[in-house]
Formats: structure tokens, C-alpha cells, sequence
């Protein structure tokens, strides 16, 4: 509001007149040789009124520049909101909630501690409903702005666009590039839409705009124009960066059958599957998955990406753990710590439904990093009850990307007290690792810190002994698959024991999955295999369920 200003050498008895003629007026400013103070009215009644009484006889003929407190209450206008706030609280208490002067090149204002909260509210409110990169209203805002269609409301309509192939910006450019792309993307798509819709960022390379009072033509039309929008290369530092997007479409008539979730989760779940359809069909297209049309698997994907982002915080993630068994001594050889995902809506969602979606939507590192916590932690209590058993851990080809891998498996042994032998890490023959080399160098860098490192499910995918020779390996998995027949196919022990005396060789242990019966256990055990597991020894059990010796396996 603005300030009252007064002379220094005005008395006291005349600031008290302006205050009893207006008794809406808090405080003054008081100027004196280009400065200035603030003057409140409960300051001037404390001074009149004295604390025997007699401040008025004392004080009454006294400048007002004599009866400022001691105490400065000017800010500078260029301070930021959150500052101003911590200044205030600062304040000794008496003066806590008493009006501040603040300096502008306008001139000196007040502004009361109520008006500075309530800014600072709104701005952290503003901060909760938007994405602090685009300035985009974030998920949060778009279920709280999705309209009621529980009574059928026409014309509502949701667009999920995922752009294509946009992790290969951040790998290849940088993270920088990436939040430059997706800036620009983000005013493309309001020049797209116009008025017809709201924005959103829904996370990582992921947007919906919410469309009202539009028909199924009219959507698709705007997802066109989206798509269109995407023809002009993205530039970045002198780089031309040609980006697409998948859409999918999703109108409120799809979901009105659909009462297991709010609106907005079901329209979103309807467009997201609509868009991994589309995807499917090979990108940069728009997906549409009508109301008689029979929305699995694709709307149950959609559905998985929507609740896994809460699996973590909500959880329901949980490990169990799978004995592996020493084929020569017959005892325990440590375990596989396999994970389990039970959502409260969805129910139990299999590891191979959901890690091909974290991988996706980064959701990975998350996980991975919980995984790894988790697993620590667990080696831990065992250590301390005097079971010690090594830890197998499974680690995606995304957490390789990140290149600190080998920094964070050392941080998180080093938080749970754990050696380094008592934890093994898994990577997947039949994934696709980006970098190569890269990820060589931090599988040896484990190695030298005394981390295990296997290749899981070899025998799964396009096996190659190539990869046996580029990757530094302490152990090798060989697939069910293989193992399935051993005790049947002469031929494929013949493949198996090969394998196992390469391996040997190379100084690298053998492991066979899926042992499900004593013959096969026994084949192994001749061909010279180093450790096995599958139901027949043990099925994955949770901590509380092991023995507790060392040597629980033999009596399971």
C-alpha cells in the first residue's frame, strides 16, 4: 500500500492527530535527510503512553525522527519473497507482525506480514501445480481442472503425446539439449492448441492437453496439427535435432462405463494406452482406442505406467530371495533377490510387465536404487544374526547409462555396512546395453572393489561368446531353457558341459536357472556346473522364511 511520508522534524502530537482522523491509517513513513523509517501507531501509543503513564507529558513535543525504535523495518524491493519471509521471522517477537517499509525506486511503501505469507503461499501453491522447466501446469493441475464426466459431459477429450526416441538427446547431447527441447516443444504445443485446450507436463518427455467441448474429429484434427508442429528441427548450440511424438486420444464417452478410478485416471489411462498402441505400430502416429474397442493389453501397460511412479513410495514393492545351491559341497551359495510388485488397484504385476516400463519412463533408477538399498540392508541383518549369504542383484542396462553405478552400489554397501564379496550384480543377456565399453569399464570397476558380476539368462536371446569376451564376467547363468531338456536331449548336456569347460577356463562360474527336477540337478552336478537353482532346490522365499544356518538348504 502506498506510504504517508513526514519530515523528521514534525512533533509527535501531529502524527498522533493524523492517526485519531484515521483510524484505518497503520503507519508513516518518516523521511529524514533522504532516509527513510517507519513510525506504526502502536509504536507512537507505546512512547505516549509510558510505562508509568506519563510518556504522553514527555514525549508529545518530541520530532518524530527522536521516536523511531531502534530497530530497522525497511526491505529492499528487490528482495525475493522467501527471504522477506525468513527476515521477518527473524524479527525479535514483539515486532514479528508489525507492517514493513519496503525501498523502491518508486518510493517507500508498506506491505503488512499477512500480504508477505500470503505471496509466499501462493507462489509455493503456484510451484505445486506446475512444472518448474516449461512453466507448464503439471498432472496434479490437470486432475483438479478435469471436468465431471460422471453425468456424461460431451466433447471432453485427452491427448497423451510421448516423444519419440527423446532419451537419445539427453545420451547424445546432453541433459541441457533435452531441457532446451523440451521448452521449445512445450510453446510449439501452445501455438497447436490455442484455445481449444490445457497443457500439461505430465513428466520426463510426456504432455496431455486436456480438450473441452470438441468431437472425436476436432481431437484427432489437434493431434495432426501437434505432429505437424514437430516437421521443423529442434536447433541447439548450432545442432539440428529432429524430434516426433506418438499421440493418443482418448474421449470422456470412452470411460463412462468406468468407475474404479476418478475421470481423469481413467481418460489418461484410455489416452496412454492409445498412444503405446500407436507406438507400437511404429511411431510418430495418433492412436485411438474407441469405446467398443477392447483396450487390453495396452490400457493395462498405461495403467501400470500411471501406478508405478507411487510403487516405491507407497510400499509395495517387496523382495524375495532365491537359494542358490554349491553343486560340489551341497550347501547354500548365497541367493537372487527377485522383486515383487503387488499395487493396491492393480494387483500383482509380474517383472516382466513392469521393468520394461520403468526402463521406459526412467522410473528404473528409482527402483534400481531401492533394489539395491533394500538388499544391502538385508545382507546386513543376516551378517548380524551370523547367516551371511551372498546377494545376487539384478541391475538394468538403464542404470548403466548414468555411468555411476559402480558409485552408488559403493555408497550403498558402504550405508549398510556390507563387504563387497557379499553382493553380486546381475545384468540381462537379452538386453541391449548402449554403451558397450562404457559399461565394461564399471563392471570391472566392481570386479576391483570385490563385487560378483554375472551375466543372467544366458542362452535366452542371440547368445554369443563375444560378449563373454568384452564383458568382464565372474559368473555365468545359463537360461532355463537350456536346462529344461538336459536330462533328455543328450545333445544340449553336450552344449551345456562345452559351455561349462569354456567358462571354467576363463575363470568364470557357472550357474543354471530353472532346475525343476532331481535328474537335471544330477546331470549338472556330473557335467562339472558350479552352482544351481530353480524350484527343486528352493522357490523364492521372503527373509523370515530361511533357516538359520548356512546350511538350511540341505535340509529343505
Amino acid at each position: 500500500m502506498k506510504a504517508i511520508v513526514v519530515p523528521g522534524a514534525v512533533v509527535a502530537a501531529e502524527i498522533d492527530a493524523m492517526f485519531r482522523s484515521d483510524r484505518t491509517l497503520r503507519a508513516v513513513v518518516i523521511e529524514q535527510d533522504g532516509s527513510f523509517a517507519l513510525l506504526t501507531r502502536d509504536q507512537l501509543e507505546f512512547m505516549l503512553t509510558g510505562k508509568f503513564g506519563y510518556g504522553r507529558a514527555l514525549n508529545t513535543r518530541r520530532t518524530a525522527s527522536e521516536l523511531l525504535p531502534a530497530t530497522d523495518s525497511a526491505m529492499a524491493a528487490d528482495l525475493d519473497l522467501q527471504s522477506a519471509a525468513q527476515a521477518v521471522l527473524e524479527r525479535p517477537e514483539y515486532q514479528r507482525y508489525q507492517d514493513l517499509l519496503v525501498l523502491s525506486a518508486g518510493g517507500p511503501r508498506l506491505v503488512t506480514v499477512s500480504d508477505i505469507f500470503a505471496a509466499v503461499s501462493a507462489q509455493f501453491r503456484h510451484a505445486s501445480l506446475h512444472d518448474p522447466l516449461t512453466g507448464l501446469p503439471n498432472r496434479r493441475m490437470l486432475e483438479e481442472h478435469c471436468p465431471d464426466m460422471s453425468a456424461g459431459l460431451p466433447g471432453v477429450g485427452i491427448l497423451f503425446i510421448d516423444l519419440d526416441d527423446f532419451k537419445a538427446v539427453n545420451d547424445t547431447y546432453g541433459h541441457r539439449a533435452g531441457d532446451a527441447v523440451l521448452t521449445e516443444f512445450a510453446r510449439r504445443l501452445a501455438r497447436s492448441v490455442g484455445p481449444l485446450g490445457s497443457l500439461a507436463r505430465l513428466g520426463g518427455d510426456e504432455f496431455a492437453v486436456l480438450l473441452t467441448d470438441v468431437d472425436e474429429d476436432t481431437a484427432c484434427g489437434i493431434a495432426a496439427g501437434i505432429l505437424e508442429s514437430l516437421d521443423e528441427p529442434f536447433e541447439h548450440d548450432g545442432c539440428e535435432l529432429r524430434i516426433g511424438a506418438t499421440i493418443g486420444v482418448a474421449m470422456g464417452v470412452d470411460i463412462l462405463e468406468e468407475d474404479t478410478l476418478v475421470s481423469t485416471e481413467v481418460l489418461l489411462r484410455h489416452a496412454d494406452g492409445a498412444m503405446l498402441l500407436a507406438k507400437q505400430e511404429g511411431k510418430r502416429r495418433i492412436g485411438r482406442i474407441g469405446p467398443r474397442q477392447e483396450p487390453a493389453p495396452f490400457a493395462r501397460q498405461a495403467h501400470i505406467r500411471r501406478r508405478l511412479s507411487s510403487a516405491v513410495d507407497d510400499s509395495a514393492l517387496t523382495l524375495q530371495y532365491q537359494p542358490v545351491l554349491d553343486l560340489a559341497t551341497g550347501e547354500g551359495a548365497g541367493v537372487e533377490a527377485l522383486l515383487r510388485w503387488d499395487d493396491r488397484e492393480i494387483g500383482p504385476v509380474a517383472p516382466d510387465e513392469f521393468i520394461p516400463v520403468a526402463e521406459h519412463t526412467g522410473e528404473i533408477h528409482r527402483i534400481g536404487a531401492w533394489v539395491l538399498d533394500r538388499a544391502c540392508a538385508q545382507s546386513r541383518s543376516w551378517i548380524d544374526a551370523g547367516t551371511p549369504r551372498k546377494i545376487a542383484v539384478n541391475v538394468s542396462p538403464v542404470q548403466f547409462a548414468a555411468g555411476t553405478l559402480p558409485s552408488d552400489i559403493r555408497t550403498a554397501l558402504n550405508r549398510h555396512g556390507v563387504p563387497a564379496r557379499m553382493l553380486e550384480i546381475e545384468i540381462t543377456e537379452g538386453t541391449a546395453i548402449v554403451d558397450v565399453p562404457s559399461a565394461a569399464s564399471q563392471l570391472q570397476e566392481l570386479i576391483d572393489m570385490g563385487v560378483g558380476v554375472a551375466l543372467d539368462d544366458y542362452g535366452s536371446a542371440y547368445s554369443s561368446l563375444a560378449m563373454l569376451r568384452v564383458l568382464p564376467l565372474t559368473t555365468l547363468k545359463i537360461d532355463k531353457a537350456f536346462i529344461r531338456n538336459i536330462d533328455i536331449e543328450p545333445h544340449t548336456a553336450t552344449i551345456v558341459h562345452g559351455l561349462i569347460q569354456t567358462l571354467n577356463a576363463m575363470g568364470v562360474r557357472v550357474t543354471a536357472e530353472g532346475v525343476e527336477r532331481q535328474e537335471q540337478l544330477d546331470i549338472l552336478h556330473d557335467l562339472g556346473c558350479d552352482t544351481a537353482q530353480g524350484y527343486l532346490i528352493s522357490p523364492p522365499m521372503a527373509p523370515s522364511e530361511f533357516g538359520t544356518t548356512l546350511n538350511d538348504l540341505e535340509d529343505s
